[in-house]
């Protein structure tokens, strides 16, 4: 399995585009059981079928081991999209008994408010859960709910977890005092000109800098903090404004220059570092003692992240930006998928074993991301802030994944 990693942007990035770059944010609070309450939207999300289909490999094993309540015959097997579903007992979940379900069930609470039309009838139950023992939960979901072990088409379950997170950057409204390194809207007439200039031209050509002009939402100090930034795909300032108060705000994805992306760690590999992590304190470092190299780094990846501002209330900190989903990201329990093979919104089983430790987990999958494609494959959205983006930059390891469907 190529466990090599491709960083690209996210959650509100492109999730769209994202994650690869998609889609933030380790402030991992729990919300209020007031907030749990709070009624799900109505506003749906479409969500295809998956399509029955008779696979023989699919049929439950002689001597299989079952939970209690998990005891009606499998149904089929399903195809969706680039993956096929095979359905399993609950037994075959490694850790389903030990997880911290109430930790998740405010992932859920935030797809309930764009549920599709299958997970729409299970959002009032999800609500009076919230509140419920983890045992009482576990219940329930065997009850309601059919866990089916995603596989490739050609019937591989083995697949590849990475992480991303959101990013914590000081910055500053105005230029000067270090921080020269600007943050833009979306220039005028970026739809119109596709692609759009590349980041190289939008350091060196006079015209895509006049486009630009007055486009500034504030300033970084690292030019490669600002290329983590926009490979996350969104992230939170600690701004300085004219008056000298200070705040903290949400940059989200508003939109790219179409350009191809390129991963930077690939073109540091070519140029013969052999230590790129942890990204990106090691690239830093490299930067430092070659600084006549910076900019070829930088154009390396000719993709540029136009953002949005975004007021981060006391309720908004808790959670990441909005993932493809359309819902604020939860970290810890919040996923970037394919959403050829697993539709937003849906429940997720999570296994994972590598140098970034163990995950066996409920998860949701609420966003996606341009190197997010396969059917085993996934980016954990770790939270917010350092802490998250180390753990991200270790999180490169195999994974297997169960989807639980209503039944």
């Amino acid at each position: 399995m190529n466990m090599s990693k491709t960083m690209a942007p996210r959650a509100s990035s492109n999730k769209m585009d994202m994650a690869g770059f998609r889609v933030i944010a380790t402030t991992a609070a729990i919300i209020a059981i007031a907030f749990g309450l709070a009624a799900c939207s109505s506003v749906p999300v479409s969500v295809p079928a998956p399509v029955p289909v008779f696979v023989p490999s699919g049929a439950e094993p002689v001597g299989a081991v079952r939970r209690d309540g998990d005891t009606a015959p499998l149904p089929l097997a399903m195809v969706q999209g680039k993956s096929r579903w095979m359905p399993v007992r609950w037994a075959e979940l490694p850790g389903f008994e030990e997880d911290q379900l109430f930790e998740a069930w405010n992932a859920w609470l935030k797809s309930c408010e764009r549920p599709g039309p299958v997970f729409a009838p299970l959002c009032s139950e999800a609500r009076r859960l919230s509140i419920a023992t983890g045992e009482e939960q576990r219940a329930w979901m065997v009850t309601r709910l059919q866990p089916f072990r995603v596989e490739s088409l050609q019937g591989s379950a083995d697949g590849l977890l990475t992480s991303y997170y959101e990013p914590l950057l000081k910055a500053s409204r105005t230029s000067g005092n270090g921080f020269e390194v600007p943050l833009y809207k979306v220039p005028a007439g970026l739809g119109s000109r596709k692609p759009w200039f590349s980041r190289q031209d939008i350091d060196t050509l006079p015209e895509a800098r006049a486009a630009l002009r007055g486009r500034e939402i504030a300033y970084v100090a690292d030019p490669i903090d600002a290329l983590v930034l926009q490979i996350q795909g969104s992230g939170r300032l600690s701004l300085t404004e004219p008056d000298g108060a200070q705040r903290i705000v949400r940059v989200a994805f508003a939109g790219s220059n179409d350009q191809p992306y390129r991963s930077v760690n690939q073109w540091l590999l070519a140029q013969g570092v052999t230590k790129i992590n942890p990204w990106p304190d090691a690239t830093k470092a490299w930067a430092a003692q070659n600084p006549q190299l910076l900019q070829p780094l930088l154009w390396s990846n000719p993709r540029y992240i136009f953002f949005r501002e975004e007021a981060l209330s006391e309720l908004d900190a808790a959670f990441g930006p909005r993932g493809a989903q359309g819902v604020a990201l939860t970290p810890g329990r919040s996923i970037a998928v394919d959403p050829a093979s697993i539709p937003y919104g849906t429940p997720v089983w999570l296994a994972s074993r590598g140098n970034a430790g163990t995950l066996q987990k409920l998860v949701f999958a609420q966003d996606t991301g341009s190197a997010i494609v396969g059917a085993v494959r996934a980016d954990y959205f770790a939270g917010t802030g350092p802490d998250a983006g180390e753990f991200a930059s270790r999180m490169n390891q195999p994974l297997r994944l169960w989807v639980l469907w209503p039944k």
